[in-house]
């Protein structure tokens, strides 16, 4: 089962898996009613804005519930953590992990740090980046993360939480941008209204 809300970014990800297994696409809630008629085998969830209760996961298969986020965990973990990764210079890159009662707490199975150049990009441009690097992470991979056969790892350290909320008081930067906005341009918008006030 593939949980997902963003079928732009995910397709082809999905498109490359439905050539090796037999995939159902889920993009509301999970509840304990569908997970029983159903029966998943495995479960990928990957730009899905639901959390899955407790009472669900339960239901699910043990070490077969996986989550791909585009961040560094255990830095930027929840919403837009391309965006912090920058604000906050924190560590980039991607992370495939086991899905837990947390908001991306669950133990690291697979991670790779992504160098980008923050002359260069955009938040769209490193957003698309970070994409093709997971998706090549988890294609490469696939096979041994449906074995269960990946050693999975404690998340170390505090790291990162950014809500939705957390963006709001700062998506004026982007103007008139939005998310073609160049990162050092976005940087000093945010270096000048945020840090220097400190």
């Amino acid at each position: 089962m593939f949980l997902t809300n963003n079928l732009e970014i995910t397709t082809p990800l999905i498109d490359w898996l439905k050539k090796h297994e037999r995939v159902t696409i889920w993009q509301k809630k999970l509840t304990e009613e569908f997970i029983s008629v159903l029966k998943p085998e495995f479960v990928i969830s990957y730009n899905y804005k639901y959390i899955i209760p407790q009472r669900v996961l339960k239901l699910l298969p043990p070490k077969k519930v996986i989550n791909l986020h585009i961040s560094l965990l255990p830095w930027n973990r929840g919403a837009h953590p391309n965006l912090w990764s920058f604000l906050e210079d924190t560590p980039k890159g991607v992370t495939i992990h086991l899905i837990d009662k947390g908001l991306d707490t669950g133990p690291i199975l697979l991670q790779k740090e992504v160098f980008i150049d923050e002359e260069k990009h955009t938040l769209e441009s490193s957003y698309k980046l970070l994409h093709k690097e997971i998706q090549q992470l988890f294609m490469e991979n696939w096979h041994l993360l449906k074995k269960g056969k990946i050693k999975h790892q404690p998340q170390q350290g505090e790291g990162t939480i950014h809500y939705k909320r957390d963006f709001e008081r700062i998506k004026h930067l982007l103007e008139p941008y939005g998310w073609k906005i160049p990162i050092k341009v976005l940087k000093e918008r945010y270096r000048q209204q945020f840090l220097e006030k400190r």
